[in-house]
């Protein structure tokens, strides 16, 4: 494991210039993305160069693997670690699609509205996943509510009117609560 990566993206330190990472540091910044994801109210900007980076490096451990001796106790050992880097992965990326399903008129206006200049917040997947999804819960509102209703109403944009009500309960769609209190654990404890 004493190898580099090359990682290239907008999101390492500036610019599109590559990075050198080692892969203790590439995983210290996917678990780095995955708290702040986790803890933040709003969806932060998606993290592909990393996804893709650990995503390469799993392959690559799974492949060096292959040619170990399965009696080997070291091969256990990295199969465990590779699995905790998988779910720390899949952590990540379901923690931002739960986010995307919760608040996805939010975010989709969000990206629409979005400067040129500003770096988007979704990964293309995302975005298709996004869209796709705003599609299906708008068919699925329709048929159920919709249909239902005299011909007037049945003309109304369902997402936009649900997305603009606010009350005392949190409907599909609602934005996230910026002034919620937030706990974290201290990433160090400090001793007298």
């Amino acid at each position: 494991m004493t190898e580099e990566l090359e990682l290239t993206g907008q999101a390492c330190d500036g610019g599109g210039e590559e990075v050198v990472l080692t892969p203790a540091e590439l995983i210290g910044r996917l678990e780095q993305a995955r708290m702040n994801e986790k803890f933040a109210p709003e969806l932060l900007e998606s993290k592909p160069e990393i996804v893709e980076c650990v995503m390469e490096q799993l392959d690559h451990m799974e492949e060096n693997l292959k040619r170990v001796k399965k009696e080997d106790l070291k091969v256990s050992i990295h199969r465990m670690e590779m699995e905790r880097i998988r779910y720390v992965l899949s952590s990540y990326l379901r923690c931002r699609l739960v986010k995307i399903e919760k608040f996805f008129p939010r975010v989709l206006e969000k990206e629409r509205t979005r400067p040129e200049g500003e770096p988007s917040r979704l990964s293309p997947e995302e975005f298709a996943f996004a869209k796709e999804y705003m599609i299906h819960t708008e068919a699925y509102l329709r048929n159920v509510a919709l249909k239902h209703m005299p011909p007037n109403p049945q003309k109304v944009d369902l997402l936009r009117t649900v997305h603009s009500l606010r009350g005392p309960t949190r409907l599909v769609g609602d934005s996230p609560n910026p002034e919620h209190t937030i706990c974290c654990p201290p990433k160090l404890t400090l001793t007298p």
